[in-house]
């Protein structure tokens, strides 16, 4: 897949951060609200921006709504502890393999389906490391052990990853269908010509 140009780079860029924004606040969602697409995002932010720079402003993007619905949401700051420096990791987890990814998207349907289980992997990749470190770092449990570990890592995993996944789906098909369309439309006005 080729890089975008500026003014789709700048508008592609608008669009997750909007989404960022509008679903950060609640991780799981309720009746009112999407789930939080941050993992999802930061997979696409990779395979569509690229940019190491652009990682970083996102990186900082998600810092400050976590700062804003903490202190100006009622949020709980339950999860904000040392293991929230592993953060970027986990992300950047999810970015680099969008970026890895990108140069092999060819608009094929099996490009979008290995698209999808690079972000199978790499959300397993960020929930494990997110996860891990608030357990085994976060200071939130008394007498952590591997057993108890797996089992929240198997509470809480499905829901993660499931909804990165889904996220990302939706994106492909939107790209999958985008693509065609413009490819149509392309054919039709080389024909007349």
């Amino acid at each position: 897949m080729k890089a975008l140009s500026v003014s789709r780079f700048n508008a592609l860029w608008l669009v997750l951060m909007a989404v960022m924004m509008a679903t950060r606040f609640k991780h799981f969602g309720d009746m009112l609200h999407l789930p939080d697409a941050s993992m999802a995002i930061f997979f696409l932010g990779g395979l569509y921006l690229r940019h190491h720079w652009t990682f970083v402003v996102m990186v900082l993007l998600a810092v400050a709504l976590d700062w804003v619905s903490i202190s100006y949401a009622g949020v709980s700051d339950f999860c904000i502890t040392l293991a929230y420096s592993f953060l970027p990791l986990a992300y950047a987890v999810l970015w680099y393999a969008g970026r890895w990814y990108a140069p092999r998207m060819t608009g094929r349907a099996m490009s979008y389906l290995a698209a999808f289980i690079v972000a199978l992997l790499a959300a397993i990749g960020s929930f494990a490391i997110s996860n891990g470190s608030f357990y085994w770092l976060g200071g939130r449990y008394a007498n952590p052990h591997m057993s108890e570990y797996v089992a929240r890592l198997w509470q809480w995993g499905p829901l993660f990853v499931r909804t990165t996944i889904s996220y990302v789906a939706v994106a492909l098909v939107l790209q999958a269908v985008v693509s065609r369309v413009v490819a149509s439309t392309n054919g039709h006005e080389k024909a007349r010509a």
